[in-house]
């Protein structure tokens, strides 16, 4: 079973995204509102995937990156964010992100970090 959190405080906007994930049922789907939170909870738990969406905190995406591999250094991560690709490599470089994710995320794009995460961690 893979376990993701998601960090978000815009889950109505990103809700179809949220539903895909949740239509796994090898998928365990933890939702907090805060970097805050985030980082409280892996200080005690390694999830597969942590997704930096929006915090309640507007902390920026990156920072919160750094902030998560200074907790957990072993933490997968997915960034949602308006870059193009090229501009999302130059600012997420040396940071092992595993992907950018659409700001507005659906569930086509579930389904692709769902595949991407399995492909990485050979989960089925």
């Amino acid at each position: 079973m893979l376990h993701i959190l998601l960090i978000t405080a815009r889950r109505e906007r990103i809700e179809s995204f949220v539903e895909g994930l949740c239509s796994d049922r090898k998928v365990r789907l933890d939702i907090v509102l805060s970097g805050a939170e985030a980082l409280g909870i892996l200080q005690t738990v390694t999830p597969h995937l942590v997704i930096v969406d929006s915090t309640s905190e507007n902390i920026e995406s990156f920072d919160l990156v750094r902030s998560i591999i200074g907790v957990n250094a072993m933490v997968n991560t997915a960034v949602a964010s308006p870059l193009s690709d090229e501009q999302f490599h130059d600012r997420g470089e040396g940071l092992g992100i595993l992907c950018r994710v659409p700001l507005d995320p659906g569930r086509g794009d579930s389904n692709a970090l769902l595949q991407r995460l399995r492909d990485l961690t050979a989960t089925a």
